[in-house]
């Protein structure tokens, strides 16, 4: 794919469509039941090292949906640019759910970290955190094709902000504090910019990228093990 966006952040391409995406207020499992998270997600490499040396303890957080046998717990390694270490996992479906959500809708990596005091993202992998945000191909973005899936986050009527305004804390852990502040000006600039081109002739950038009709945030729907 042919990169369209101008602006470079944090190494990491910028699309606007970021500050004009509607979206939810905010996320709230106890209406949606972490829907988000049912098809699982591909983690890089590290993360998922590091989520296998804490096994025992992720073990003693899960209910009595979810697997016990670490074994079942992601799918072969595979090559992936997007991902720092160039190897994505994909985590396993398990109940109609990724393998580290409980039957409430919570994520039990973030849980346990929470639980224990620890920074709350300390173990849960980076497409987890961004959504509806993801990185594809260098390209800061919105999971677009995701977020069509969702039943509730995707309802027009529920709809009462937007991506950037939503996901601000997921925006400054991305792009960094620094990172922000400069997304922040972007923005400003980006609407500047629309003001001063006739509306015929306007940038569309709501291109959507997918790739093999997925990004690299989700994962196809599997069938309950």
């Amino acid at each position: 794919m042919k990169n369209k966006f101008d602006k470079m952040i944090n190494g990491y391409y910028v699309d606007p469509l970021i500050f004009t995406q509607k979206f939810v207020k905010s996320c709230d499992v106890c209406i949606c039941s972490g829907e988000c998270c049912y098809y699982g997600v591909y983690t890089d490499k590290s993360e998922y090292e590091k989520i296998m040396s804490v096994k025992d303890k992720i073990i003693s957080y899960f209910d009595d949906s979810q697997i016990i046998d670490p074994e079942r717990w992601f799918e072969q390694p595979q090559p992936d640019e997007d991902f720092v270490s160039g190897i994505a996992v994909g985590t396993e479906v398990y109940n109609g759910k990724c393998v580290f959500l409980d039957k409430q809708g919570f994520c039990t990596l973030q849980k346990m970290a929470m639980i224990e005091g620890e920074y709350k993202w300390k173990y849960k992998p980076l497409y987890c955190i961004l959504f509806p945000l993801v990185i594809f191909e260098g390209v800061l973005t919105v999971d677009d094709d995701h977020l069509g899936r969702m039943h509730y986050c995707n309802k027009e009527q529920n709809q009462l902000s937007t991506v950037y305004d939503c996901c601000k804390d997921e925006l400054k852990f991305v792009l960094g504090e620094k990172g922000f502040e400069e997304l922040v000006q972007y923005k400003v600039e980006y609407f500047n910019s629309l003001q001063n081109v006739p509306l015929q002739t306007a940038p569309v950038q709501t291109v959507s990228l997918i790739n093999d009709g997925m990004k690299k945030g989700i994962k196809k729907i599997e069938i309950a093990k």
